[in-house]
């Protein structure tokens, strides 16, 4: 099947107040989603056609020309102008463009005005995102929350598309239901939409239903965040010997996955892989979305994942937390991890530095993983660790396999039968052996809160 040859559209308005100028759309999701402030690093309008490219690519297409239009403001009419539009409908025609990209919102009249001067399909940014977003959906959920933000971007854009949403004629003979058929079509979608959001609720209820199940025990969630295509997936799969997909294309994971991390201390814990971000995400995504992000929401810590080998690491990272913050997450606690380190040069990769707040590794080659596993023990505070010292008797087989298992022992000595023990084990291990504690040892505090007041209690 032969690609479609795209030609790429991408806008720069040039602002005297701002230093660095910013595409229409980059600026507009900025302005839209938080306050600006001068030290947040921007897009330039180069590099959101860059990213335009890449989506391009993503949803299958063959890159067939590009052009960069600068204007002080947008045209109402056609977005780019008059007289750029014919040119650019010469030079889509002279490459055999099948369809134009725009990296801009456009209107349902601006995509009107533009199919109507060059005789192709044209797509803004949202849609090509959308269409990517069906290509990759796999699971149910995945496909009715995807076709949830669909709808809800076609509604508001059904007016005039074409003679089929034209009035009914009025006078003798004509005189119908009195329906438009846009009045119609209008109908039919709320009617798909309330059914789709039934649907997305059930899926909700079935999720909150299998988190309390998990909640009840005493298991932290984490959930992988950031960038689309900063390796979240090949991250998830190294550190849980999962097989879900890992792909260079943009939001090649769309549907949650969830799978048991052991950690040092023998604690066990979820990571949750999730859908990567991107500049000027579309709000009808993120909404139908809100079920996926439920497990970002619920997490009880935050790993946000960036491509270190990336020049744009800062920019993707300052968009990944306005969305953070639109998820009204930014205030939990946040593990920082730098992927892809195999891809900078060697002195620059010698340079770097861990710190209690950033961990640097190469999930495609399993550097740093260890140190990671290790930050993250000591950054969650559920199920608490500490030492204690056990009498147990040798008789106690499932008793000293599940320390064995679920506990590091630190020293071992038999004696009469018995087996003296020193622990660190997490405090819903040490409630299951506090009988074979000893009175007289005082638990030492490794991190969290204090282990065993309760053994201490009962043993005083």
């Amino acid at each position: 099947m032969r690609k479609e040859r795209a030609f790429l559209v991408g806008l720069d308005y040039r602002s005297r107040k701002r230093g660095k100028n910013l595409t229409g759309g980059a600026q507009a999701a900025r302005d839209a989603a938080a306050p600006r402030t001068n030290s947040e690093p921007q897009f330039s309008a180069e590099e959101s056609l860059d990213e335009l490219r890449d989506l391009a690519l993503s949803a299958g297409a063959e890159i067939a020309g590009e052009i960069l239009q600068r204007r002080d403001r947008p045209d109402p009419a056609t977005l780019i102008g008059k007289g750029k539009l014919e040119e650019i409908a010469g030079a889509a025609a002279s490459v055999s463009a099948d369809l134009l990209l725009f990296d801009h919102d456009l209107t349902a009249s601006q995509q009107r005005n533009i199919e109507k001067v060059v005789n192709v399909r044209v797509l803004d940014r949202t849609q090509l995102i959308l269409d990517i977003f069906a290509t990759h959906a796999r699971t149910r959920e995945g496909q009715l929350q995807v076709e949830l933000a669909q709808l809800e971007y076609t509604l508001p854009r059904l007016a005039g598309r074409g003679i089929e949403m034209s009035q009914l004629g009025g006078g003798i003979g004509t005189r119908g239901p009195g329906e438009t058929q846009l009045e119609t079509d209008r109908r039919k979608i709320h009617r798909r939409l309330r059914h789709l959001q039934q649907q997305i609720e059930n899926v909700q209820r079935i999720r909150r239903q299998q988190r309390q199940r998990r909640e009840s025990v005493p298991v932290a969630t984490i959930a992988l965040v950031g960038y689309t295509n900063a390796g979240k997936s090949t991250l998830f799969n190294a550190l849980t010997k999962a097989t879900v997909m890992e792909s260079p294309r943009m939001f090649a994971t769309l549907d949650p996955t969830l799978r048991s991390v052991s950690l040092p201390s023998k604690r066990k814990v979820l990571l949750s892989d999730t859908v990567g971000f991107i500049r000027n995400l579309p709000h009808t995504l993120v909404s139908a979305f809100r079920a996926t992000l439920e497990e970002v929401q619920r997490a009880a810590l935050i790993v946000q994942v960036s491509d270190a080998s990336s020049p744009l690491s800062a920019e993707q990272d300052a968009q990944v937390n306005l969305v953070l913050k639109e998820l009204e997450v930014s205030e939990k606690p946040r593990l920082h991890v730098k992927n892809k380190i195999d891809l900078l040069p060697p002195k620059q990769r010698d340079s770097l530095l861990d710190d209690s707040h950033t961990v640097h590794v190469s999930a495609a080659k399993g550097v740093g993983l260890g140190t990671l596993l290790d930050r993250i023990d000591q950054v969650v505070a559920g199920d608490p660790v500490g030492e204690m010292h056990l009498r147990i008797p040798q008789k106690e087989g499932k008793t000293l396999a599940m320390l064995e298992a679920k506990a590091r022992i630190l020293s071992r000595a038999y004696k009469d039968g018995v087996v003296e023990l020193e622990v660190e084990a997490p405090e819903s291990v040490a409630r299951k052996v506090r009988e074979f504690a000893v009175p007289e040892f005082k638990p030492i505090e490794i991190r969290g809160e204090p282990l065993s007041e309760t053994i201490k209690r009962e043993r005083r």
